[in-house]
């Protein structure tokens, strides 16, 4: 095959030939520079390119560019080369239209021009750009078919779950024929959904997550006994101490229950992050972070549930749902936290099908031109409500209180009410659900009275409750289930009953030593991403602290 490229699209002459000398200065040797003076010219050569077999690994487009703008072009490029990463050239004064471009369309950055010096403001972009394209490759991906029902809870636990661990799938639902053709192929009936079959052709009947796990090459088995460092969580708090942690030397080991991200990693945008001015996806940055830890040589384990936390004697050991156990110098506990139950007749009984803790983008498709209500006022409410209106004719956020400025960002509220199909109703809570086979109706009750809409499709964001039910009575926890570390242990200058070393606890440290805290299931944490990487980040400098002290 001959080399991948980068393909550049601007309609100023003087700026196509600048960005191409620049790229074939630094990439040149590995990939082949080609240009483009408009977005239709651009479309023809990536067809030709698509008939020749040839992959494209990079497509930086002029916003303003007549005939078709570099969005539209972008919209377009993804049709044809869905994994080539794609770039917006644009002036100073175009940024904010730029942005809020990108917000709609998936565009990996943005870059002002002029762009110079190349070496600080177009390579790093470019290098990003590469490297992203390498770790997902333009090469055929072998899919998982995954067989069930739209209105099946496990069916979509099991979408959720292949989506969020980043396993390409295809879904059939049993009522079309090809759905039905695979399912008889299988030997299996519509009593054994959902049904998964590999690549190989292994069959699949209702399988757990360990099982489904293992069979599309997730690891879900530790390959040591003993470790440095076991962080339990693969939330933003537990990335940031795998990173940390193996790029500084300790043999760590991640373990997660679901998929990693957390919750953070079914944000579909996240805007106020430090170093993404034009927002990344929740998913984006958690596999970023991710590949980032496996770098470094950090083992991460998917679907594997930690039921057990002990100290015996210098070692920390974890035992997990199967009875299994590893052990470590040091844990860092970032298990996170998970969205409290709607307390509503009928939502418990439509879970899965048509009711959705979080904003479970899988279902975005089937929203279109329905009517969406979501349930929360905090940010991932309205980060949610932003991505649905994109789908949805129209989406409605309840919220229970007065308004959205006591708990959400004013960023993401002006961004709210600069979109005409995202209504806030105040004052609401839903009271029922009503459906048989899926949500078909919501009785709401605004300032005492009742009222009962059309709907499909509820999303609930309504606080977090922490996961740390499994912890023994050795672990120190507030009123609300939080785990309570450092200076929060020591009552009237007293260190917690049974401390055994002679020195309080350091700031992330819980009532045992050695296992530190981090990120939204520690007592009084700010709940944001920013602060949970940085908890994790500093966790393993305490983790070497303590390591110093044994």
């Amino acid at each position: 095959m001959s080399q991948p490229i980068l393909m550049t699209v601007d309609d100023d002459p003087a700026v196509s030939r600048s960005v191409a000398r620049d790229l074939r200065r630094r990439y040149g040797k590995d990939y082949r520079v080609i240009r483009a003076d408009s977005g239709p010219d651009a479309l023809d050569a990536l067809r030709e390119i698509k008939l020749r077999g040839d992959a494209v690994a990079a497509i930086l487009a002029d916003y303003r560019m007549p005939q078709m703008d570099g969005i539209a072009f972008l919209e377009k490029a993804m049709d044809l080369f869905p994994h080539a990463r794609r770039a917006l050239l644009t002036a100073y004064a175009d940024t904010d239209a730029a942005i809020q471009a990108i917000n709609v369309v998936d565009v990996d950055h943005y870059l002002l021009k002029p762009w110079d010096p190349p070496e600080e403001k177009l390579y790093p972009v470019i290098d990003a750009l590469v490297e992203t394209w390498k770790a997902v490759g333009d090469r055929p991906v072998e899919e998982v078919k995954l067989i069930g029902h739209r209105y099946n809870s496990p069916s979509f636990q099991m979408r959720d779950f292949l989506a969020r661990n980043a396993v390409p799938y295809r879904w059939f639902s049993v009522d079309d024929e090809e759905g039905a053709r695979i399912l008889q192929a299988a030997e299996a009936t519509d009593k054994d959904i959902p049904v998964v079959v590999t690549p190989d052709g292994t069959v699949l009947k209702n399988p757990s997550g360990s099982e489904i796990a293992d069979a599309v090459g997730l690891s879900t088995r530790p390959a040591q006994e003993f470790y440095d460092l076991v962080v339990i969580g693969g939330g933003p708090a537990g990335l940031g101490a795998a990173v940390y942690g193996a790029s500084e030397g300790l043999r760590t080991v991640l373990v997660e229950k679901k998929a990693t991200g957390g919750q953070a990693g079914t944000s579909s945008r996240i805007e106020n992050y430090l170093g993404f001015p034009d927002g990344v996806s929740g998913a984006q940055l958690t596999d970023r972070a991710r590949r980032q830890a496996q770098k470094f040589g950090a083992e991460v384990l998917t679907a594997r549930d930690v039921v057990g936390l002990e100290a015996r004697g210098s070692q920390r050991v974890i035992t997990f749902g199967d009875g299994s156990e590893i052990a470590a110098h040091s844990v860092i506990l970032a298990s996170g936290v998970t969205y409290r139950a709607l307390e509503a007749e009928g939502i418990e009984e439509l879970t899965g099908r048509g009711v959705y803790y979080g904003s479970a983008a899988t279902e975005a498709p089937e929203c279109k031109g329905e009517h969406v209500y979501i349930v929360g006022g905090a940010n991932s409410a309205g980060q949610a409500a932003v991505f649905f209106s994109r789908h949805a004719s129209d989406v409605t956020i309840l919220v229970r209180g007065a308004s959205l400025e006591a708990s959400m960002s004013h960023y993401l509220i002006e961004q709210i009410a600069g979109i005409e199909n995202i209504h806030v109703r105040t004052h609401t809570t839903v009271k029922q659900a009503h459906g048989t086979e899926h949500l078909e109706r919501l009785t709401l009750c605004e300032n005492g009275v009742t009222e009962t809409v059309e709907t499909g499709h509820l999303f609930i964001f309504i606080g977090a409750a922490p996961r740390t039910d499994w912890l023994g009575e050795g672990i120190h926890r507030d009123d609300h289930g939080f785990v309570c570390t450092g200076p929060d242990l020591l009552s009237g200058g007293q260190r917690p009953a049974g401390w055994p070393l002679d020195r309080d606890p350091h700031y992330l440290e819980s009532s045992i030593p050695g296992v530190f805290v981090a990120g939204d299931v520690r007592s009084q944490s700010v709940k944001r991403v920013a602060s949970a990487v940085g908890e994790g980040a500093m966790a393993v400098t305490l983790v070497h602290r303590y390591l110093e002290e044994q």
